[in-house]
């Protein structure tokens, strides 16, 4: 009987965080959004077109500001290789690499679709 009232509690618990926040906790939710390692950046990248920057490699993640077609910016290149995350079909390509990164002008980075950078 103990084992089946801790596990009632601990549902409630859990419930009511949820109701607090707004959000539910999952494994993995904080490690997708990790910025990686940025060690090794490549400079004066412009992007082909305006590029939103993305809070995760993944189209539908929250969209933290723009990079405008043209304007110099960096991207991390450690390991010269894009990270994989969702697909999309952005600058006349559909692919799943992305690249973390943002403008010169602004203090705001984020994930952007590879298609879109000239690398």
């Amino acid at each position: 009987m103990k084992l089946k009232s801790l596990g009632t509690a601990a549902t409630a618990v859990a419930l009511f965080a949820t109701a607090l926040t707004g959000t539910v906790a999952t494994a993995g939710t904080a490690a997708a959004a990790t910025k990686p390692d940025c060690s090794s950046a490549l400079t004066n990248v412009k992007p082909k077109a305006t590029v939103n920057l993305r809070s995760q490699p993944k189209t539908s993640s929250t969209a933290l500001g723009t990079w405008g077609k043209g304007k110099k910016g960096g991207i991390c290149f450690g390991g010269s290789k894009p990270v994989k995350g969702g697909s999309y079909t952005a600058c006349g390509k559909t692919s799943n690499k992305w690249y973390f990164g943002g403008p010169n002008s602004t203090s705001k980075e984020g994930w952007v679709p590879a298609t879109c950078l000239p690398i």
